[in-house]
C-alpha cells in the first residue's frame, strides 16, 4: 500500500497535469476582436491550485499553518509588525473602525455621536462601519482629476465631535497622506487608510517611502478576485501599534481577550489565575471577553492561495502601472473631450483601474460612451456609489437630524457620479486587449464629434 506521502506526490503531479488540461491554453489563446475584456479577472497558475490541494489533504478547516505564514508574509511585505487576516475587505474596514471604539482607548475611542471624516464617492463599506456604530460620517468633496479627497476642506469638516478620518486611496492612487496625516496629527485624530484598492501603492513624506496602509494607524486589505491579488475572498487589517492590534484580534476572534490561537491552550501560563471583569477567580481565559467581537477568520485554503499570490505580487504591481501608463499616454489626444487622471505627485500607484471623466458640455456622453463599449465587449464600472448619499440605504438617515454632515456642494463628487467611469488594468490583460480599448474609445468619440452619437 503507498504511503500517504506518495499519494500526495502522485495528487501534486495530477493538479499540475489539470491545471495544464483546464486553464493554461485558456490563457494563451491570443485575443480576439470583440471578445470580453472585463474591467477584473484572477490570475494564477498550477501553485495556487498546489496550495489549495495541500491544505484540503490536511483537512484543517479552519486557519492554520497557511494563514500564519501569510500573515507573517505579508506583513514582512508592507513592512508593520502586525497583520491579521480577514474573511473580506469589508469586513477588514469593519474591524479597523471598531477597533477605535475600544474602551482600552481611553479618551481618545470613538463613541456613538462623535464624527469620522470621509468621503461620499466611495464604497459603501468605507462608511457602513461608521453608520452602524451610531458615529456621524462627514462627507467633504474630491479633487480631479485625482479622484481622491479634498484635503482643503479638512479644516472647514473638523468640530469638536471630530475622532478620526476614514477614506480610501482612490483605484489605487495615493490620496495625499503628507497633508491628510499632518491634518490628523494636529488634533489626535485617528487615521484609517482604506487600501483595497491600493495595494503595492507608496507615498513619499519627507524622503521616506511607505506602502499605503502603513501611513495611518490602520490600514485594510481586499483579496476579492478582481483585486491586486485574490483569495477568492478575504481581507486583511494592518497596524504599527500593538494596542491597536491586541484590540484588532480580540475583535476578529469572538472578542476573546485571550490570545492562544485556536488548538493553543494557556501560552501566557496564567489561564486559570486571573482576575476578569466580575467573573468568579481563575474562570478560564479562553473564555473571558473583552470587547463585543466575530468570527471573521478565514479558512486555510483561502491562505493558501494567498501565499502563492503574494510571491506573484510584484509582477502584478508593474504589469497594473505598465497598462495605466499605456492607456494615460494613448488617450492623452481625447483630453478635449475626457479627464484622464493623474497620479498624486508624491505618490506611486499601483493602480487598481483607469477612470475616466466626461467632460460636461461636449459631443459624448458618459452613457453613450460606456454603452458603446458594453456593445464592444469592454467591461466598465462606476466609480463605486458615486455619491453615496443619494443611494437609497440613506433615505432613512435624511428623515434622522444630524445623522451625517455634508461640507459644501460635492460638486466633484456629482461631477463623478453623473460623468466617470472607469476600465481595467489587471495583470492578465495584453496589449492587443489594452489597443483595442484605446482603439474603441477613439473610434466613439470620432464619431460622436462627427455628430453620429446615440444614447
Amino acid at each position: 500500500m503507498k504511503s500517504p506521502e506518495a499519494i500526495k506526490d502522485e495528487m501534486m503531479i495530477l493538479m499540475e497535469d489539470y491545471y495544464d488540461a483546464k486553464f493554461k491554453e485558456e490563457k494563451q489563446r491570443d485575443f480576439v476582436e470583440g471578445s470580453r475584456i472585463p474591467y477584473a479577472k484572477r490570475v494564477f497558475d498550477q501553485e495556487e491550485m498546489k496550495n489549495v490541494l495541500d491544505a484540503t489533504l490536511s483537512f484543517w478547516l479552519t486557519s492554520g499553518k497557511y494563514n500564519e505564514k501569510f500573515e507573517r508574509e505579508f506583513a514582512e511585505f508592507l513592512q508593520v509588525p502586525y497583520c491579521y487576516t480577514c474573511n473580506s475587505g469589508s469586513s477588514a474596514n469593519l474591524l479597523a473602525f471598531m477597533a477605535l471604539t475600544s474602551k482600552l482607548l481611553g479618551k481618545r475611542r470613538v463613541r456613538r455621536g462623535d464624527e469620522v471624516i470621509t468621503v461620499a464617492a466611495s464604497f459603501p463599506t468605507t462608511i457602513a462601519p461608521i453608520v452602524q456604530y451610531g458615529a456621524i460620517p462627514v462627507f467633504i468633496d474630491i479633487q480631479l482629476p485625482s479622484y481622491n479627497i479634498d484635503w482643503t476642506q479638512l479644516e472647514q469638516a473638523r468640530s469638536d465631535k471630530t475622532k478620526a478620518v476614514m477614506v480610501a486611496h482612490t483605484l489605487g492612487n495615493p490620496f495625499n497622506l503628507k497633508e491628510v496625516k499632518a491634518f490628523c496629527n494636529k488634533y489626535q485624530l485617528w487615521l484609517i487608510e482604506d487600501n483595497c484598492d491600493a495595494l503595492g501603492s507608496k507615498y513619499e513624506i519627507e524622503g521616506e517611502w511607505r506602502y499605503t496602509g502603513t501611513w495611518g494607524d490602520i490600514g485594510t486589505s481586499s483579496f476579492y478576485p478582481p483585486h491586486h491579488m485574490t483569495m477568492g475572498e478575504g481581507g486583511a487589517v494592518y497596524t504599527r501599534d500593538p494596542l491597536l492590534a491586541k484590540i484588532i484580534l480580540s475583535l476578529r476572534d469572538w472578542g476573546r481577550d485571550c490570545c492562544c490561537p485556536s488548538g493553543v491552550d494557556n501560552c501566557c501560563g496564567k489561564r486559570f489565575n486571573g482576575q476578569h471583569g466580575d467573573l468568579p477567580f481563575g474562570y478560564d481565559h479562553k473564555y473571558v471577553y473583552a470587547h463585543f467581537g466575530y468570527n471573521l477568520k478565514i479558512t486555510d485554503l483561502q491562505a493558501a492561495i494567498g501565499c502563492a499570490q503574494l510571491v506573484k505580487l510584484p509582477h502584478f504591481i508593474k504589469a497594473r502601472r505598465a497598462h495605466w501608463l499605456y492607456l494615460r499616454k494613448a488617450l492623452e489626444v481625447l483630453e478635449d473631450v475626457l479627464i484622464l487622471p493623474k497620479e498624486e505627485e508624491a505618490g506611486k500607484a499601483s493602480w487598481f483601474g483607469f477612470l475616466i471623466g466626461v467632460k460636461r458640455g461636449v459631443a459624448i456622453t458618459r452613457n453613450g460612451l460606456v454603452q458603446y463599449l458594453e456593445q464592444q465587449g469592454i467591461q466598465t464600472r462606476m466609480l463605486f456609489s458615486g455619491n453615496i448619499t443619494k443611494h437609497p440605504c440613506f433615505k432613512g438617515l435624511k428623515e434622522e437630524p444630524d445623522s451625517y454632515r455634508i461640507i459644501g456642494q460635492l460638486e466633484n463628487t456629482d461631477f463623478v457620479m453623473e460623468q466617470g467611469f472607469w476600465i481595467g488594468v489587471y495583470p492578465g490583460m495584453t496589449k492587443a486587449m489594452l489597443s483595442y480599448m484605446v482603439e474603441q474609445i477613439k473610434f466613439y468619440v470620432s464619431q460622436a464629434k462627427g455628430g453620429e452619437e446615440k444614447e
